[in-house]
């Protein structure tokens, strides 16, 4: 079953800007991180692919508001301890925001996490279908 895009009715979006600048704050820098994201556009769609292994669909929090997509989640972390000769995966909480180029149609897009991908597929709104979010 496909992961729910929900619109964000309890943030406005200058909060929402807000809680990012304050995450981005020195301190907390270095716990949150951006996995690898493709965002590209069909004649339809606009699709956006996060590259994140080892989670469950769900997982992930997947937010539209104002034109902006919002995806975060956690990863977590084997527990045991362990003495690392090379470490590159990264785990714990990650966030990614990412503008939409252009009115989407949120009733016939969808999130699915399949194979370490989470793809969200934002269907273009047709110009009759347009409407203003507040």
């Amino acid at each position: 079953m496909p992961t729910m895009i929900r619109r964000s009715e309890t943030i406005t979006l200058n909060e929402k800007r807000r809680e990012i600048l304050h995450t981005v704050g020195w301190q907390v820098m270095q716990n949150i991180w951006s996995p690898p994201t493709d965002v590209y556009e069909t004649e339809k769609e606009y699709v956006v692919r996060v590259e994140i292994a080892g989670m469950r669909e769900s997982d992930f929090e997947v937010t539209f508001e104002n034109g902006f997509l919002f995806i975060s989640g956690v990863r977590p972390d084997i527990s045991e301890r362990r003495a690392y000769h090379q470490m590159e995966i990264r785990f714990g909480k990650f966030s990614t925001t990412l503008a939409v180029p252009g009115p989407v149609d949120l009733d016939h897009s969808e999130a699915q996490y399949k194979d370490g991908f989470m793809t969200v597929v934002l269907m273009k709104a047709k110009p009759k279908d347009v409407k203003i979010e507040e």
